[in-house]
C-alpha cells in the first residue's frame, strides 16, 4: 500500500506521538516494513518508537531496524513465553546487548499465567533475574504480566527501591485500578493501548479515567491489540490517534493534550537521548 494510501485509511493529523511498545520487527511487517518506517510514520506524526525484541535468539531483527533509524529506540529482554529458554548465558548476552545506547529498557519481561508456554517458577526466577540486571545496570523495566497480578507485586515490591529510582512501564495494563496505584506509588507509569477501545473494557476504562495523566504512556503492541474501529487488521504506530481519542473521551480533556502529555511521559520514563527529544520538537 503506498504511503497516501495509509494516509487516506488512518487520517493525518498534526500531532507527535511516541509508541512506546511496538514489534515491527515481526513477520506480518515483512511486506511494507520499510515504507511504514521511512515514510508512512513519520508523516503520521509518529515521532518516536520504542521497538521491543522479546526473545534473546531472534533480537537481531529488532536491532537492525533500531539501528538503521534515528527515531526508533528499542528494549531487549526474555518476555515469559520464552523464560524455559533463558539461561546464565543469555543473562550475559543479555547484559552485553544492553551496551547498546538506543536501547533504553529491560524488556518485555515478567510473568503470563494465562499460556503458562514456560513453567511458572521459570517464568518467576528470570523475570528477578531480569530485574536484578536493571537494578544493576539502572535501567528502566517493561513489564507484560497477564493473569498473575499477585506474584507480580510480590517480586516488584522487592525491587521497590530500584523501580523507584529507574522506573519503567506495566505495558498492557489489565489489572485494577488498586493494582494500577500500587503500580505507580512503585514507579511505573501505565501503557495503554488498543484494548481501551474493545468493548469489555470497563476495567482499564476505570483505571484510564482514575489514574493521573502524568502517568500513562500510549503503546499500540503492533502488530497485536489493533484498536476499534479497525479489529481484525494488523496493527501499527499510525493506529495511536484512536487510542489518544478514547483516552481523551474518558479523561474529558482536549486530545491535543493527552497526546502531548503521553508523549513526554514517554521521553521521561524510557530517558530518551535529550538529542532525540530535541530533535522530535
Amino acid at each position: 500500500m503506498s504511503s497516501a494510501g495509509y494516509m487516506s485509511l488512518r487520517g493525518w493529523n498534526d500531532m507527535r506521538y511516541f509508541d512506546t511498545h511496538a514489534h515491527l520487527a515481526d513477520a506480518r511487517f515483512d511486506d511494507d516494513r520499510d515504507e511504514l518506517i521511512s515514510s508512512v510514520l513519520p508523516a503520521s506524526g509518529v515521532e518516536l518508537i520504542c521497538e521491543v525484541a522479546c526473545d534473546l535468539a531472534t533480537a537481531d531483527k529488532s536491532l537492525k531496524i533500531i539501528r538503521e533509524n534515528d527515531y526508533i529506540f528499542g528494549a531487549a529482554g526474555m518476555h515469559p513465553h520464552y523464560a524455559d529458554r533463558m539461561d546464565n548465558a543469555g543473562m550475559e548476552l543479555l547484559r552485553g546487548l544492553m551496551a547498546n545506547e538506543k536501547l533504553l529498557a529491560i524488556g518485555e519481561i515478567g510473568l503470563d499465567y494465562h499460556y503458562d508456554f514456560s513453567p511458572r517458577e521459570v517464568q518467576r526466577r528470570w523475570f528477578g533475574e531480569q530485574l536484578f540486571l536493571a537494578e544493576e545496570l539502572s535501567l528502566p523495566v517493561i513489564l507484560h504480566i497477564r493473569e498473575a497480578m499477585g506474584d507480580c507485586m510480590d517480586i516488584l515490591r522487592a525491587h521497590k527501591a530500584s523501580l523507584l529510582k529507574n522506573g519503567g512501564i506495566m505495558h498492557c495494563f489489565s489489572g485494577s485500578y488498586e493494582s494500577a496505584k500500587e503500580c505507580i506509588e512503585l514507579g511505573l507509569a501505565i501503557g495503554i493501548g488498543g484494548s481501551l477501545t474493545f468493548k469489555n473494557a470497563r476495567k482499564l476504562i476505570e483505571v484510564a479515567e482514575k489514574v493521573p495523566l502524568s502517568s500513562v504512556v500510549l503503546e499500540t503492541d503492533c502488530p497485536y491489540m489493533t484498536p476499534v474501529p479497525h479489529r481484525g487488521e494488523r496493527n501499527d504506530p499510525t493506529f495511536l490517534p484512536f487510542v489518544a481519542a478514547k483516552l481523551a473521551e474518558i479523561k474529558v480533556l482536549p486530545v491535543e493534550e493527552i497526546v502531548e502529555t503521553t508523549f513526554a511521559n514517554g521521553c521521561r520514563v524510557l530517558r530518551v537521548p535529550s538529542t532525540a527529544a530535541a530533535l522530535a520538537e
